[in-house]
């Protein structure tokens, strides 16, 4: 589907090298960021205090985590659990106070706020638990990249897959750069989002792969540049339409999804919207820069397949 076709191709080629250098920057910039700052990470990772408390009406949200701000405790998580009534809330460690007592002072504040508000069960969970979180994360990790470049490299050639991986890294690591400048909390929804996006901005890496390859076999005359130009410009509605259909839904998270799902959807927008730029400046650039032929992705063929614009079309070669 198509909602409007541009008739002449953009150069995006021949910015490529502008585009990618901002890109070094950034990627850079993100980099020394995570190092320097680091991620601000949340209960799951570094270990804190739950606790389960049930209300007899359906339980504010809002009134909860202004009465836990007013005790001094910051990064809190407060979300529903099971029904309206029942409100999980998920504490970091603070020093000098154990479990035990963060949660009978929490306790007694939302009894003040509330006299319903009925403590059901309070567990400390250890940073061991934390590490092993984060230690799982970074074999899913480890697994999707490994198995987005072998399903590149099978579907097109190792060119397209290390221009795919470079450009899926590139995304990532800007996405995390952004969480570790503002120091926005980095939790297990954020993890999930971060590998959403790797397969979110595959899916983009592999329309244009696969126009690419398509214009391999249908124009003769064109250099690997245009060819390039071509694919991305014929692929532009389709990115309009996937991108924006999909960011509408996730903004509306991010309005109004409230506190549990706001970071998740934040990191969802910015891995869509530099999943754009790298699957057409970073991947595509870089896939020229390694030198794709139609050789590459035309093997065994004795006849060359003909370009209808062509007025020799139909000659043997």
């Amino acid at each position: 589907m198509e909602f409007f076709k541009i008739r002449r191709d953009i150069p995006f080629m021949r910015h490529a090298l502008v585009f990618n250098a901002v890109s070094l920057v950034t990627f850079l910039a993100a980099v020394f960021f995570l190092f320097s700052r680091g991620l601000h990470l949340s209960v799951e990772f570094t270990g804190g205090t739950l606790m389960e408390v049930s209300y007899s009406h359906p339980a504010d949200l809002a009134n909860i985590r202004d009465a836990i701000g007013k005790l001094g405790f910051s990064d809190v998580q407060v979300q529903n659990f099971g029904t309206a009534q029942d409100v999980l809330i998920r504490m970091p460690v603070q020093k000098g106070s154990n479990s035990s007592q963060q949660s009978e002072r929490v306790l007694a504040e939302l009894k003040q706020a509330d006299p319903s508000a009925n403590l059901r069960r309070v567990e400390f969970v250890g940073p061991q638990v934390g590490d092993e979180l984060a230690a799982d994360g970074l074999k899913a990790l480890a697994f999707v990249v490994v198995g987005i470049m072998v399903y590149l490299a099978i579907r097109f050639e190792w060119k397209y897959a290390v221009a795919g991986i470079i450009a899926n890294l590139h995304d990532v690591i800007i996405i995390l750069g952004f969480f570790a400048f503002f120091q926005w909390e980095f939790s297990l929804p954020v993890l999930a989002a971060v590998l959403a996006v790797l397969g979110y901005s595959v899916n983009e890496s592999v329309v244009i792969f696969d126009r690419i390859r398509e214009n391999f076999r249908r124009y003769r005359k064109m250099d690997t540049v245009q060819i390039i130009d071509n694919a991305i410009t014929s692929t532009i509605s389709r990115t309009i339409i996937t991108h924006g259909s999909t960011q509408l839904m996730v903004l509306s998270m991010l309005l109004f999804g409230g506190a549990t799902l706001h970071y998740f959807a934040l990191a969802l927008t910015i891995g869509i919207l530099f999943g754009i730029y790298s699957s057409v400046f970073v991947a595509a650039a870089i896939a020229m820069w390694l030198g794709i032929r139609r050789e590459d992705l035309i093997k065994g063929t004795g006849k060359k397949e003909e370009d209808p614009s062509d007025p020799n079309a139909g000659a043997v070669v």
